[in-house]
């Protein structure tokens, strides 16, 4: 579709390893949704399944994105972002720069990405919606 900045790799085995992190980002990225959407001890759940998430990552690395951005850049990129928001909202800090200094790094360089920094939802206004949003939830049955 767009051969010069393709989404995924070329290389088959390449290719393989991206759709895995893409569906491992999906997969356990959800846990990040989950301290939103929970009540109580699945609040809890979902913290301990996001902080695993973030370990896996830190330990096993993303490549540098630099300017060529691609589908596992997107994906995780997606997660990280709406983590902060979720973390103000609900009053916790998981995505510590001193607990995961390499994926802090990454997403730091990734928000940099002028196609990311110029379409990526204003913060401020994501964390107004989201604390509005969030005390409706705890107080419907």
């Amino acid at each position: 579709m767009w051969p010069h900045t393709p989404l995924l790799p070329t290389d088959p085995y390449d290719r393989a390893i991206a759709r895995f992190w893409v569906k491992f980002a999906e997969d356990k990225g959800s846990a990040v949704w989950s301290m939103f959407y929970s009540r109580g001890e699945e609040v809890e759940k979902a913290i301990k399944e996001s902080l695993e998430m973030l370990e896996t990552v830190e330990e096993h690395g993303l490549p540098d994105n630099g300017e060529k951005i691609g589908m596992v850049d997107i994906a995780f990129g997606s997660v990280l972002y709406w983590l902060g928001p979720i973390e103000e909202t609900i009053g916790v800090k998981l995505f510590e720069p001193q607990k995961f200094p390499r994926l802090h790094k990454w997403f730091q360089r990734f928000l940099e990405v002028p196609a990311i920094k110029e379409n990526i939802p204003d913060r401020d206004e994501l964390v107004v919606s989201f604390k509005r949003f969030h005390e409706n939830l705890q107080t419907s049955d």
